[in-house]
Order: structure tokens, then C-alpha cells, then sequence
């Protein structure tokens, strides 16, 4: 696949759509098996991870809820350092199985925030599947119960990943080729 241009930046093919779907499948096919006869409250993070979750969706046999809620953390390729929400949760979790959908965990500081408000509603359980990782960027230790890949401490776009906004529509992802 060719480099792409977002912006001012060059990024390459890191991950392909094929690969992609195969471990968005293996990571439904583990919540379908650990959650089965049970009905899962889904809760996907926007805005990187709605294709994710739609995707993922499409592999569930198990019943489910999904709803999505905005929490913003960058501004171009870095992370700002602070969590915003933007659009909340307004259901109530009380005694519900919970999934978190998450794009993307690098320095954990979004989750950090958000979850001690899930488990204030009391939640019989609460997962969190992250599509990406960047484990050497960790900072605050979030409790990632299922991982669909570990990624090297690159910028990456596609698949709903953005860089300003723009990027989000490829089909696969790409990680930053030039050194910032």
C-alpha cells in the first residue's frame, strides 16, 4: 500500500485492513465466549473508535447495548495532558456488565479519569478492550483486559485514528514515517 499524506505529515501502512479484521474477530470471539448467555453494556469511546466498534460489532453473538460517549485528549500529534468530556454517559450501569471500546491507550490518562466514574455507578463488571497500545508510553496503569495489538510509541492515523481531525476514513492504519 502507498504512503499517505495527512496534513503535513507522511505516515506508512503499519497495520492492513485484513489484519486488522482477523484480530477484531479473535477479540469478539473472546468476549462472545467469556460473556455468553449474558447481555453486555458496550461502551465505545469517540471519536477514534467508532469504526472499531463497528467492526466489532459485526462478530458478537452475545447480547449487547452499545452507546458512545466523547472524551478528548489531543490536539495534533500529542496528547494535551488533559481529559474533556465532551458528550457523557447517560445511562445508568448499575449491576450491568460494561465493556469499555477504547481506539487507542498510550499514556492511560484517559481511562484514569473516566473509570473511577463507571465504578461509582457499580457496575457488576467492567472490561476494557483496546484495539492499540502503547505500552512504553504508559503512565497511569489502567487494567486493559483485552488487546488487539502492542504498538511501538509511533503517531498512528486510520481506522478512526486522526491527526487534527483529518485521516480517520483508511481502511487500515499508518503510523508516522517521518521523525517529528
Amino acid at each position: 500500500m502507498p504512503d499517505i499524506t495527512v496534513h503535513d505529515k507522511r505516515f506508512s501502512i503499519y497495520l492492513s485492513e485484513e489484519v486488522l479484521q482477523k484480530r477484531i474477530k479473535e477479540l469478539a470471539d473472546a468476549i462472545n465466549k467469556d460473556y455468553a448467555g449474558k447481555k453486555v453494556y458496550f461502551i465505545a469511546i469517540l471519536n477514534g473508535s467508532f469504526m472499531f466498534a463497528a467492526d466489532f460489532f459485526k462478530y458478537l453473538t452475545v447480547d449487547s447495548e452499545i452507546c458512545f460517549i466523547k472524551l478528548v485528549s489531543y490536539k495534533g500529534t500529542k496528547s494535551t495532558g488533559n481529559v474533556t468530556t465532551a458528550i457523557g454517559l447517560e445511562d445508568d450501569l448499575h449491576g450491568k456488565d460494561v465493556v469499555i471500546l477504547e481506539d487507542i491507550i498510550d499514556t492511560g490518562k484517559t481511562l484514569h479519569y473516566f473509570l473511577p466514574q463507571l465504578q461509582h455507578q457499580q457496575p457488576h463488571s467492567l472490561k476494557i478492550v483496546a484495539l492499540l497500545h502503547k505500552a512504553e508510553m504508559t503512565q497511569y496503569e489502567v487494567p486493559i483486559d483485552y488487546t488487539g495489538f502492542v504498538i511501538p510509541n509511533k503517531f498512528v492515523v486510520g481506522y478512526g485514528l486522526d491527526y487534527d481531525g483529518l485521516g480517520r476514513n483508511h481502511g487500515a492504519i499508518y503510523q508516522l514515517a517521518d521523525p517529528e
